[in-house]
This record gives structure tokens, sequence and C-alpha cells, in this order.
């Protein structure tokens, strides 16, 4: 795996440790890695639905 340094707000380090005190996840990496897809899958299906609008509005004309 590739090393990415981010800064992350003092608030969020604290959401992020309930998480991983709680088990939902092993360590911080964990969940930054699971919101990382889950913002990827969500920009997907976002740039997906935009594109069939376009081309349903575009078959319209």
């Amino acid at each position: 795996m590739e090393v990415v340094p981010a800064k992350v707000t003092p608030k969020l380090i604290e959401e992020i440790d309930v998480l991983v005190k709680d088990g939902w996840y092993a360590n911080r990496s964990e969940v930054i890695r699971d919101a990382v897809r889950e913002l990827v899958k969500k920009m997907k299906s976002e740039r997906l639905a935009a594109a069939i609008k376009e081309d349903v509005e575009w078959g319209l004309k």
C-alpha cells in the first residue's frame, strides 16, 4: 500500500477513535480507507446518474 499523508481535524480524530474503540474498525487507517471507498463509490454513482440524465435529455430533443 501507498502512504498518503493527510491533515485531519481533532474532532474527526475523536470520531475516528470512537469507531475504533467501539470495535467497528481495527485502526484509524481502516476507517479512512473505508470512508474513501464510500466517497469514490458515491461519486461514481453521481457521475453515472448525470450521464444517464444527459443521455435521456438528448434523446428527448
